[in-house]
């Protein structure tokens, strides 16, 4: 059976003579020191600490004459903070009243640091207060100032835009009568200009007209004679159908005296010589004949052509003659209507000349108004330089104000800069305190109201606490109109992202690279957000868990750490306690389960002398990367056990546990580390009543309540500092012993439900969450030994 006392080193024979010795239980040391400090309360005080010790300050050793007495305030810088935070015990290994004595001084000057750093913190407070009282005040007389003038401004505008309105109408009457006297001065010479084009016009249509008789004349000469012309061919045409007619009497002719020449051939016989003679004179004159005869017929086909042409051309010149006669109707017509227009533009002249003569009178008066408005515009523009001058002024007053205003903000940036860093320092100092007094860390996360709550409350039943020391650390739950408080490391509303609580726990999950164990695990009823604040949504960048995140810092801080000479090597392995069996998620090998949920093989948890543990035949997986641990994730998500209640539908219905083993090699200084991280995913506590489990889910209901009231009696025997703790009555207690160990740094997320209707759990989470952060478990240490040979991964 392990016990509390198996953890303790042995005690040295020099205990039973002086009683300060090496073995004496640390409680015991706790208690000597918080006696002679002079502390009276037992209950825990969590104040604000933002600055720092210093090392010089004289503490006399005699504890007995400081006790009860009051120290002058003493100031201390940040290197003297540093310097008493990291200051190492100088006294001899076996000197026990030595390191007694110095941890003694330690814890006064500690204390004088916190006092000192609790002034600072209450006078910057003040003094914060006061700028922004400064600065409220400032910025009102700003706005009050900047008010007025706008109300004077805005009067100026208005008297400015009347006096511009009135200008531009009494402008756009005087544009407009302008308008109108140019209008009628244009019409005027429109018409004058008119009456000269028609009289210009009625010229030149009378000399066209005279022009066109004239054509006319001559046309009907040329037709005329064309006329002649054609009579004149026709009886030369019909002189050359006589001629033509003679010649062919005249051919016939000499056909029959052909005729007749052959039928006297025979006779003449004897005179062939001579008629041959004859005969081709003949044949001669034929010739002529023909070629005389072809002259007239091509003559004649010479003349039908021109007479063709000549008809044509007569045709065209009686075509222009009809043209010219409709032209000159035309132009009769429109000298007719000009001299119309004439009479009545006459007239019109006449009107205009009467409305000139009226609007030269009205000009005149609008001279002198436009006169005795220019007085007033002048009038008006330097009533407006002296606004004008009155509102530099005032600017040169509004940017001094705002001047004022910028140097308060900026000493507002400076204090509130001056406050972060104090509350830096303060966490720091707090962490410091809390590894010195061995306590559980725990940190409160409320999720929001889900639509599946129903309606949200008129008075919500969870409360956050406003006061300056329980700011961020407390709070309050309602219960039937019965308020309890409860006060936690960090508080985390419902507002808060994955990122903001992750920024609290980053320091703590660097320590596993510096060779501690870690220990960060999720407590909570079904359904209070548990599973999200562990694991989350890994795709969704904004939703990663605490898991995805810390693996991701371990792997981004380990390669900048190899500049430095460091080399890690890291294991990963994921397993499961379903009904008080362990299962391994990254087996490649699922075996079946029989009826009551047990897998072929059995896994068992072990401790060797070194404080780690070992679970026997689980897979071990090297990690290089975070891509390789988010498959493996994925791959344990796939394998972890999932069910439906009337409380959650995606309830996880077992303890799920991530470890990562680091182990690292400083190959400038040799130095070997080996961290342990351990996040760790508790299923949800749960009553029957409301989950209305049956079956297999009332078995896994039973099992899951049997192992949380064992972790709450290992709780339980650590606040109460029993000698025995029964760490073996479950298989989650027994695997998280060395996170609730004295080696270990161990956090522990307690979550719950803002829904009215959980607030019975709500208060029974809370209530065991305050027991827990009771617990003082021991100082961590540091695991700088050489890597064990067997390279199994241990838990612990």
């Amino acid at each position: 059976m392990a016990s509390r006392s198996q953890n303790r080193p042995p005690r040295s024979p020099t205990t039973k003579r002086d009683g300060v010795g090496g073995g004496i239980g640390l409680d015991k040391t706790r208690k000597l020191g918080v006696g002679r400090m002079g502390l009276t309360s037992t209950t825990r005080t969590r104040q604000a600490l933002t600055v720092v010790n210093r090392q010089d300050v004289t503490v006399t050793s005699d504890i007995g004459s400081t006790e009860g007495t009051e120290t002058a305030p003493i100031d201390f810088t940040k290197e003297e903070v540093e310097a008493l935070l990291n200051g190492k015990p100088k006294a001899k290994k076996f000197d026990l009243k030595a390191k007694m004595e110095q941890m003694t001084d330690y814890n006064k000057r500690l204390k004088l640091c916190v006092k000192w750093f609790q002034r600072e913190d209450e006078k910057h407070l003040l003094e914060e207060e006061r700028l922004k009282t400064a600065l409220a005040a400032a910025e009102k007389k700003a706005t009050d100032y900047e008010d007025e003038m706008k109300k004077k401004e805005e009067e100026y505008n208005g008297t400015i835009s009347e006096l511009r309105e009135d200008k531009v109408s009494l402008q756009v009457q005087l544009a407009n009568e302008v308008t109108e006297k140019t209008d009628a001065i244009d019409n005027y010479q429109k018409e004058k200009e008119a009456r000269v084009a028609a009289e210009n016009l009625q010229k030149s249509l009378n000399e066209e007209l005279n022009r066109a008789h004239y054509e006319t004349a001559a046309a009907n000469k040329k037709a005329s004679s064309l006329d002649d012309m054609c009579e004149r061919l026709q009886e030369y045409n019909t002189s050359l159908s006589q001629y033509n007619v003679k010649l062919q009497a005249d051919l016939a002719n000499e056909c029959d005296s052909r005729k007749r020449v052959e039928m006297e051939k025979q006779t003449i016989v004897e005179n062939l010589s001579i008629l041959r003679g004859h005969y081709n004179s003949l044949q001669g004159e034929l010739k002529q004949s023909r070629d005389s005869q072809d002259e007239a017929i091509k003559k004649r086909e010479s003349l039908v052509d021109k007479v063709k042409c000549l008809r044509v051309e007569l045709q065209q010149a009686r075509d222009d003659r009809d043209h010219h006669a409709a032209q000159v109707k035309i132009l009769i017509e429109e000298i007719d209507k000009s001299k119309e227009k004439t009479g009545k533009s006459l007239a019109e002249l006449e009107c205009l000349i009467q409305k000139t003569k009226f609007l030269e009178e009205t000009c005149s008066e609008q001279r002198n108004q436009i006169s005795h408005l220019g007085l007033q515009l002048n009038a008006a523009k330097k009533d407006l330089k002296i606004f004008d001058l009155s509102a530099s002024e005032t600017k040169v007053e509004f940017e001094e104000q705002r001047k004022t205003i910028r140097d308060l903000q900026e000493r507002l940036v400076e204090a509130e800069h001056q406050i972060t860093e104090g509350e830096k320092l303060r966490k720091k100092l707090h962490n410091t305190i809390l590894e010195l007094k061995g306590n559980i860390r725990v940190f409160c996360r409320v999720r929001p109201l889900l639509p599946d709550d129903g309606i949200a409350p008129e008075t919500p039943v969870i409360t956050y606490p406003t006061s300056t020391e329980a700011l961020g650390r407390g709070i309050d739950l309602i219960q039937s109109g019965q308020q309890y408080p409860f006060t936690f490391d960090k508080v985390f509303s419902h507002e808060t992202t994955q990122q903001d609580v992750f920024v609290e726990i980053s320091q703590l999950v660097q320590s596993a690279l510096d060779g501690y164990k870690v220990c960060i695990f999720a407590y909570g009823q079904t359904g209070s957000g548990k599973t999200y604040t562990m694991m989350g949504r890994p795709d969704a960048f904004d939703q990663k868990g605490m898991i995805p995140r810390s693996l991701e810092q371990i792997f981004q801080t380990s390669q900048t750490l190899i500049a430095q000479g460091w080399k890690y090597k890291m294991q990963a392995s994921m397993l499961e306690i379903y009904n008080e069996t362990i299962r391994d998620l990254l087996s490649t090998n699922q075996s079946k389960c029989d009826d009551n949920g047990v897998s072929g093989k059995q896994y068992t948890i072990k401790h060797d002398t070194n404080g780690n543990t070992h679970v026997s035949d689980l897979t071990i997986v090297d990690v290089c990367s975070i891509t390789e641990v988010s498959s493996l994730l994925r791959q344990a998500a796939q394998s972890r056990s999932v069910g439906k209640t009337q409380m959650n539908d995606q309830s996880s219905r077992s303890h799920f546990v991530f470890t990562l083993r680091i182990s690292g090699v400083n190959e400038n200084t040799e130095q070997q580390v080996q961290g342990v991280l351990n996040l760790i995913d508790l299923a949800g506590s749960e009553r029957l009543s409301k989950s209305g489990a049956t079956g297999e889910r009332l078995k896994e209901t039973r099992a899951i309540n049997k192992s949380l009231s064992c972790l709450s009696d290992v709780i339980f025997a650590l606040a109460k500092k029993e000698d025995h703790v029964p760490f073996r009555n479950s298989k989650l207690t027994y695997l998280l012993q060395p996170c609730l160990g004295a080696d270990s740094k161990t956090l522990m997320f307690v979550n719950v439900s803002p829904d009215p209707a959980s607030v019975g759990e709500s208060l029974c989470s809370l209530r065991f969450a305050a027991r827990v952060n009771a617990c003082e478990i021991g100082i961590p240490r540091r695991q700088t030994s050489v890597r064990s040979a067997d390279s199994r991964l241990s838990y612990g």
